[in-house]
């Protein structure tokens, strides 16, 4: 088992069993995880510097349109695939096992928590990972403190209020608060 069939796993939606081979894959690629993103909030890094080490972080090149001001969590990095014109502010913690995707221009608060894992439920089996992505999509605003939880999809243009809680999907051009967030208004461009 590597990287690749755990990939393939996660993006299938596949249960990750907590005692199987898989997991230990996880394990192992969360370490490199937690060293890319210690240097990156070591100290100073250019913003350069700091998408090349998100490009190792994810394995993906990393548009130099992209902003990120660290500190920047991840416990995973391989599953996320961010646009171009994303700013990401401090503080942001991304579960991405699942798998995390923002779309162009998209606006992520300080202190936001994307998760895509969950727990099993049982006691017994409660080590096993039930992963499902978040899909943020084009020219979202996620405001500060706010949590997306595992299957949500953010419409383009949505905007999710300071300190929601995200449990359902979020239709495009709406606005949604609380916990769990609901929808308080509908955007247009007038």
């Amino acid at each position: 088992m590597d990287l690749n069939d755990l990939l393939a796993t996660l993006n299938a939606g596949t249960t990750i069993d907590g005692a199987s081979p898989l997991h230990s894959v996880m394990h192992d690629a969360s370490q490199e995880a937690l060293r890319i993103t210690a240097e990156m909030n070591g100290g100073y890094q250019d913003p350069q510097r700091l998408r090349q080490l998100l490009s190792e972080l994810t394995g993906s090149t990393i548009d130099e349109s992209v902003t990120l001001f660290p500190p920047f969590y991840s416990d995973f990095g391989r599953n996320i695939a961010l646009g171009k014109g994303i700013f990401i502010n401090s503080g942001c913690k991304f579960q991405d096992q699942g798998g995390v995707t923002i779309g162009d221009g998209s606006l992520i608060g300080h202190n936001v928590v994307l998760a895509t894992l969950n727990h099993d439920l049982r006691p017994s089996r409660r080590a096993d990972m039930h992963p499902a992505p978040i899909v943020i999509g084009r020219n979202v605003w996620i405001g500060s403190n706010a949590i997306v939880l595992p299957g949500v999809t953010v419409g383009d243009n949505a905007v999710v209020a300071a300190a929601s809680v995200v449990t359902k999907d979020v239709p495009a051009d709406t606005v949604v608060v609380g916990s769990p967030a609901r929808v308080v208004r509908t955007l247009s461009e007038d």
